[in-house]
């Protein structure tokens, strides 16, 4: 585990540190103040918290926001934006996403803090991955960004345990940071995350809640009385609290001893005031989802002894103290990282090449050398099963490609199966088969944090269950990570199980969700081509839907090859003699009927034409000049 070491404070410092925790505060006001909306009061009372994290301990350079080996700090409770924006901006993050940003500008000007949740601003109302460099994940929907971290800590494990090399031991060490709130451990994928994290004993995981006893309807006694101490102690985690948030030496010995344990997660538990400061909204859920008002935010700047009309106000100094904390700490650890990769090329020239394709979302050479092709099959296979052969043939060509399944691996038939691949544990981290045990919503958000770390996850269960992991799903296409999802079981051909388990609406829902590529092949070669597609993706995620009851293998010397399904839609079979007089057109297990009607009407003399139509999103983005 990575150590940051934080210096004594001495009295001019201590004057600096508060003087940088108020500026936190009040730009956080003046920002939902002048927005007219948002979040004031848990910046105003975790400030500290975050200073303390970010300036002292956090291993992050604000010139590099992206190295590889940084710690990753993820804001659990989107509301707060203005917490994280405030630290972007003082800190001076530099921009670095190419698509949404100009390159080597400041992430966060004052200007967008101005503009605070006004459109193109990159200050949205939740932080948006891509959108804002320094945001790791994008959040809002509590609960959320706490299951992310896992598969950050998951992700960084698996680094560590197949890349970390002698003389090298900490090529991966990174540690997560996860800030969250009463809602977060009110949400169910909390418990689901915070579970398989005990299990796995993520030591480098560090969660961080907000204790304030307010949401939006009052207190949380309204609804919330349980011991999160004593539950998470349940989870197998190491648990201790800080009772005052503005207790900065607490604070730091409550990072000290995350960083000295060794064999475990861990949860910090802070008891602040919310709006910390405001007279007459501190503790209320006032402070909570509304603009403090000119004369409180007056009277609160009064109690920092902060000038009271200024706004947006920078104390001279702020800057450099930043700059001379985080951004000189950070700076240093992200050159020896990279001064150790460049001598890690040298000693191990194989991994390194790896890494370097990971990070670039690049494939290796001849990664598709061993898709297998079907033979033509009456009776066919279950195109779970032949997606377990092409599953496989991937995994042997890229190393990165780890996943599993919420406990169906049997029925989902996505083991990979390969010698030496094994079953990631607390006591094999380079184990490539995940167990996620029954936990659908929790392993949507791990396999989001997972490829935040640039590895290629996929994750599989029951059509039918897609429903319990929506968010996580639908917030990997707003991310656009390339996160791969096989789903089986896909209509009424599941068997015994009855409507519980058959999915009905599903299919319309996942092509419904702006930025995901769903596919439901309709053989086993069109799986194949499936798979082909899927992992060249590098901005969307995929949804693979497979059938549980098998399908006839297609004569592609008759028929159309099934490399068409790049197209999204392709003719399958066409009328003979002239235009058609009817249109077929299948996905999945629909498409062998189609093809059997088609026979029959050609026999009938009624000039038809069958369209497989595996994937409605690769069809609309097709060049409209293909054929």
């Amino acid at each position: 585990m990575s150590v940051a070491i934080a210096t004594p404070i001495s009295p001019v410092q201590q004057d600096m540190d508060l003087t940088s925790i108020n500026t936190i505060r009040t730009l956080a006001m003046d920002g939902v103040q002048a927005a007219n909306s948002g979040h004031p009061g848990t910046p105003m009372a975790m400030a500290p918290v975050a200073y303390c994290l970010w300036q002292q301990f956090l291993r992050f350079d604000p010139q590099d926001p992206v190295w590889p080996n940084r710690d990753r700090f993820v804001l659990s409770i989107g509301h707060a934006s203005m917490l994280l924006y405030s630290l972007l901006h003082l800190t001076q993050v530099r921009a670095v996403s190419k698509d949404y940003e100009t390159l080597g500008e400041v992430s966060v000007p004052m200007d967008a803090i101005k503009a605070f949740r006004q459109v193109d601003s990159r200050c949205p109302g939740h932080p948006e991955y891509r959108w804002t460099s320094g945001v790791e994940t994008t959040t809002g929907p509590l609960g959320q960004g706490v299951a992310t971290s896992v598969g950050m800590a998951i992700a960084r494990q698996w680094l560590a345990a197949r890349y970390n090399r002698p003389g090298f031991e900490d090529l991966f060490d990174f540690n997560v940071y996860a800030l969250c709130g009463d809602g977060c451990m009110m949400e169910g994928i909390s418990g689901e995350a915070a579970s398989i994290a005990g299990h796995l004993r993520l030591s480098n995981l560090c969660w961080i809640y907000d204790n304030n006893h307010i949401t939006i309807e009052g207190n949380t006694a309204l609804a919330f009385t349980e011991d999160v101490a004593t539950r998470f102690i349940g989870y197998g985690w190491n648990v201790t609290r800080v009772g005052d948030a503005n207790d900065l030496n607490m604070l730091a010995r409550a990072f000290h001893n995350f960083q000295s344990t060794n064999d475990r997660p861990t949860l910090i538990i802070v008891d602040s005031h919310i709006g910390y400061g405001a007279p007459h909204k501190q503790d209320t859920s006032g402070a909570h989802g509304e603009p403090l008002g000119e004369e409180e935010i007056r009277l609160a700047k009064r109690n920092y002894g902060w000038p009271e009309d200024k706004k947006f106000y920078v104390p001279d100094g702020v800057y450099d103290h930043f700059r001379q904390g985080i951004g000189k700490r950070g700076q240093q650890l992200r050159n020896a990282w990279f001064a150790r990769i460049g001598e890690y090329r040298k000693q191990y020239p194989d991994l390194a090449e790896e890494l370097f394709r990971m990070q670039h979302r690049q494939l290796p050479e001849g990664w598709d050398r061993d898709l297998p092709t079907f033979p033509t099959d009456p009776k066919g296979l279950a195109t779970r099963e032949s997606s377990a052969k092409v599953l496989n043939a991937v995994a042997k060509n890229i190393p990165w490609f780890i996943g599993g399944s919420a406990d169906l691996a049997p029925s989902t038939k996505t083991r990979i199966t390969l010698e030496g691949a094994g079953d990631f544990s607390a006591e094999n981290y380079a184990g490539r088969n995940f167990h996620f045990g029954i936990r659908e919503h929790a392993m949507g958000a791990i396999l989001n944090g997972m490829s935040l770390v640039k590895v290629r996850p996929f994750g599989s269960g029951f059509f039918i269950f897609v429903d319990y992991m929506r968010e996580p799903l639908r917030l990997s296409a707003l991310m656009e990570l390339p996160v791969i999802y096989v789903f089986t079981h896909d209509s009424i051909g599941v068997g015994e199980d009855g409507p519980t388990h058959q999915p009905i609406e599903q299919l319309a829902h996942m092509r419904a969700m702006p930025g995901l590529i769903m596919i439901r092949p309709g053989d086993a070669n069109e799986v194949t081509e499936a798979w082909r597609v899927i992992l060249q993706l590098h901005h969307e995620p995929a949804v693979l839907v497979l059938t549980r009851q098998a399908l006839p293998t297609i004569d592609r010397t008759k028929y159309a090859p099934a490399s068409g399904l790049a197209r999204g839609a392709y003719v399958l079979a066409d009328a003979h003699g002239g235009d058609p007089e009817v249109i077929l057109i299948g996905t999945g297990s629909e498409v062998a009927l189609c093809l059997e009607a088609y026979e029959q009407l050609s026999k009938e003399g009624v000039r038809a034409r069958v369209v497989s139509m595996p994937s409605w999103e690769l069809f609309d983005d097709q060049d409209k000049e293909l054929p």
